[in-house]
């Protein structure tokens, strides 16, 4: 099993990025997925998740500004990020577990990305 993120990078204050997640070794239609985040010297945080019926929640942080979605037809998992603060600012990682959960709960995913960094920075 394996997890390929992609899209970070430097962004000004109220910027867009689209992060990427590409899985393999499973069935991308059966696993829960989300987006977790670390700053160095803070938790991690989750941030989205996506259950395998379609089914979604996110951080109150970045509720109204981040989205999270699937492309099947891809087999790739997205994360859109609009309006971007500096308190954005951390690597992002992606994960999976083979449940039907919707779960911020890093400790509910077995399998993860390296992660990619997002900075949002004048």
């Amino acid at each position: 099993v394996q997890l390929v993120e992609s899209g970070g990078g430097l962004v000004q204050p109220g910027g867009s990025l689209r992060l990427s997640c590409a899985p393999s070794g499973f069935t991308f239609g059966d696993v829960a997925m989300a987006w977790f985040r670390q700053v160095p010297g803070k938790e991690r945080e989750g941030v989205a998740a996506i259950n395998p019926l379609g089914a979604t929640t996110y951080a109150d942080s970045v509720k109204g500004r981040f989205t999270i979605s699937k492309d099947y037809a891809k087999s790739t998992l997205y994360l859109q990020m609009n309006s971007l603060k500096p308190e954005d600012t951390a690597m992002y990682y992606c994960a999976a577990e083979s449940r039907l959960w919707l779960s911020l709960t890093g400790t509910n995913y077995n399998y993860w990305g390296q992660g990619t960094q997002v900075t949002v920075s004048s």
